[in-house]
C-alpha cells in the first residue's frame, strides 16, 4: 500500500509588509512558490523519493531572485556571496552541508553531493569549492549572483554599519531563507534548506540553515523541519530537533512541537521566524511569529496553498 505524499515550502519568515507589497509584486512570489511546489510535487506524485523532491523544490526556489539563495542571495561585507544549505534523509537519517561556498549556482545540490559523495556531513569555503570542482559543479560569474535589490540593501546596510537579516527591516523590506520537507510514497521524509544569509555580515558569519539540528532536520519516525528567521536564535535553541524531540519523546503531535517552539520557546530568548514541518503521516506544519512566511503546501490528504501574511 502506497503511503499519502505530501510537500510543504518556504522561501522566508519575515517578508515584505503589507504596505509594500504591491499586486504586481505577489503575483511574482506567488507564483515563484507555485513552480516550487509544482516541481517537488510532480516528483512525488511519480512515485520518486522525498530526498529529489525537496532537492528540486530548493532549486527552483534558488534560481529564482526573488528569495535570499542561490541566485538571490544577498551581499556580504565584502561584496560578495557566501552561501550556506542543508540537506536530510529521514529515512537513513544521513545528512549534507556546506557553509560559506561562493560561485555555486545551486548549494543545496552541493550540500547533497557532499553527503552522498564526500564521507563528511558538512565542507566549509576553499574547501567546499575543491570538492565541487572535483564533482565537476559547475561556478557562475559573479554577475549571475547580481540583483539591483540586494546590491541597494546592501548599499543601505553599509551605510548605516549594520549586519543584517534578511528578513529584518531596513526600511521595511523583507525576504528569506528558503527551504522544503517532503513524504514519498515509500513513506519516507526528507528536509532542505538553503540560503544566503545576512545582509552585510563579516567574518565568514553561518547561520542555521546548513547546520543539521538547527536549520533542517528529518527522522521518519518524528518529522521533516526546515526553518528560517534569525539563525543564531535557531541555532541556541536548536529548533528544528526541538520539534522532533517534543513529538519523540513528549509525544507532541507535529502542531503542537511546532507550536510550542515557534510560538513560547524562540520568543523567550528573542528570536523571529518560522518553520515548515511534516509528520509521517502526511500532517504538515506551517508556523511563524513573525508577520509572514513566504510558504506553500500540498499533499494527497487535501492540502493545496500558496500564501504570504497570516
Amino acid at each position: 500500500m502506497l503511503n499519502n505524499i505530501a510537500l510543504a515550502l518556504h522561501g522566508g519568515a519575515g517578508t515584505i509588509t503589507r504596505a509594500l507589497m504591491d499586486a504586481e509584486k505577489e503575483t511574482r512570489y506567488k507564483a515563484a512558490l507555485q513552480a516550487a511546489l509544482d516541481a517537488g510535487y510532480a516528483i512525488l506524485e511519480h512515485g520518486g523519493t522525498a530526498l529529489d523532491a525537496v532537492e528540486a523544490t530548493v532549486n527552483v526556489l534558488e534560481d529564482s531572485p526573488l528569495f535570499n539563495a542561490g541566485r538571490g542571495s544577498v551581499f556580504t561585507n565584502a561584496g560578495t556571496h557566501e552561501m550556506d544549505a542543508s540537506i536530510m534523509d529521514g529515512n537513513t537519517r544521513e545528512a549534507g552541508a556546506v557553509a560559506a561556498i561562493t560561485g555555486v549556482k545551486n548549494p543545496i545540490s552541493l550540500a547533497r553531493m557532499i553527503m552522498e559523495k564526500s564521507g563528511h556531513v558538512m565542507l566549509a569555503g576553499q574547501g567546499a569549492a575543491d570538492f565541487a570542482k572535483e564533482q565537476g559543479i559547475d561556478f557562475l560569474p559573479a554577475d549571475y549572483f547580481y540583483d539591483d535589490f540586494r546590491h541597494r540593501q546592501w548599499q543601505e546596510a553599509q551605510a548605516s554599519g549594520a549586519m543584517q537579516l534578511d528578513h529584518t527591516p531596513l526600511n521595511e523590506k523583507k525576504f528569506g531563507t528558503v527551504g522544503a520537507v517532503a513524504l514519498d510514497a515509500h513513506g519516507n521524509l526528507a528536509a532542505a534548506t538553503s540560503t544566503g544569509g545576512m545582509t552585510n555580515k563579516k567574518y565568514g558569519r553561518i547561520g542555521d540553515s546548513p547546520l543539521i539540528g538547527a536549520g533542517t532536520y528529518a527522522n521518519n519516525r518524528t518529522c521533516a523541519v526546515s526553518c528560517t528567521g534569525s539563525g543564531e536564535y535557531f541555532i541556541r535553541s536548536v529548533v528544528a530537533y526541538d520539534v522532533s524531540c517534543l513529538m519523540e519523546m513528549k509525544g507532541l503531535s507535529v502542531e503542537e512541537a511546532s507550536h510550542e517552539v515557534v510560538q513560547k520557546r524562540l520568543p523567550e530568548l528573542g528570536g523571529d521566524g518560522g518553520l515548515i514541518a511534516l509528520d509521517a503521516a502526511g500532517n504538515i506544519c506551517l508556523s511563524f511569529n513573525t508577520e509572514g512566511m513566504y510558504r506553500a503546501a500540498k499533499s494527497s490528504l487535501g492540502v493545496d496553498l500558496v500564501e504570504i501574511y497570516k
